[in-house]
């Protein structure tokens, strides 16, 4: 299988962000990640779009935001009137001053969100597309002013997180301002492999089962089970496409003790099963 492409962006220390305008757009790139953040805007075409363990169609209008080092492609087909137009900015915007007074904090989230790669409603795409167009045209300090009314658009906007959590808990941790949802997430993320008892966790805690079973859920949004099992699909996920290990092997060092469930719930979370996935890889990197 081939790897990941790591790609070395055109953006340099002096630039706030760039915009790359793509009419006519190829596709012709491969699966590939980088330091920076994307914004992402595809027109007048259709096809499949690959955003770390998501793979989803697309068709007409497609507009996505992914954080730092986020494997990621659009498959598109090469027709008449395709046009793609992508912003990249560097990572280190996060620490702006700016970014910490509370008119910002918005757009704070919204890179935060990001992390996981997001999408974003049929009327947010609509109505973005024609400021993203906008800014391929200005030039100078209005571009500045423009670039950070589309990040306040953003930030506004209906949208939904595109990868199951990450290859990571680092985002939870961070959304949940909890101690104690560091440590269980921490504990979580070094222990996958192995079974992990609601009891144990909880006493870590010091908390009931009851009482840790309620308060991870109002502070993640995921029930206890349900995290744990996200976090070993993303972890069978990337082992799928970045190592030759089998299906069988896969399982067990992700933590699923029966092979049989573990296809079961990976085909219910990812709408295929994990050798119809690992296909559907190899030949997305195969053909770019």
């Amino acid at each position: 299988m081939k790897e990941i492409q790591k790609e070395i962006t055109p953006l340099s220390d002096n630039d706030l962000f760039i915009v790359l305008n793509h009419p006519s757009a190829k596709f012709d790139y491969p699966v590939h990640h980088h330091s920076d953040y994307e914004i992402n805007l595809v027109m007048n075409t259709y096809g499949k779009r690959i955003v770390g363990d998501s793979e989803e169609d697309f068709s007409g209008l497609d507009l996505v935001m992914i954080g730092p080092d986020i494997p990621h492609a659009w498959h598109g087909e090469v027709v008449e009137g395709n046009h793609v137009v992508t912003i990249q900015f560097s990572d280190k915007v996060l620490g702006f001053p700016i970014l910490q007074k509370r008119l910002f904090q918005q757009i704070k989230t919204l890179l935060y969100d990001a992390q996981r790669g997001i999408c974003f409603s049929e009327k947010t795409k609509a109505d973005m597309r024609d400021k993203i167009l906008a800014l391929t045209r200005m030039q100078g300090f209005q571009t500045v002013l423009e670039f950070f009314s589309i990040l306040h658009e953003l930030s506004i906007a209906d949208r939904s997180v595109l990868m199951d959590n990450n290859y990571d808990t680092q985002h939870v941790v961070r959304t949940s301002k909890s101690r104690r949802i560091a440590k269980v997430c921490d504990y979580i993320e070094r222990n996958y492999e192995s079974p992990i008892k609601l009891g144990d966790v909880a006493a870590m805690v010091n908390m009931s089962e009851s009482a840790f079973s309620h308060f991870f859920k109002k502070k993640t949004r995921y029930t206890f089970i349900d995290y744990i099992i996200n976090l070993r699909i993303a972890k069978a996920c990337q082992m799928l496409a970045e190592t030759t290990h089998s299906i069988a092997e896969i399982c067990f060092q992700c933590g699923f003790n029966n092979l049989s469930n573990f296809i079961r719930i990976f085909k219910k979370k990812k709408g295929s099963t994990p050798s119809e996935y690992r296909t559907m890889i190899d030949q997305m990197l195969i053909k770019y």
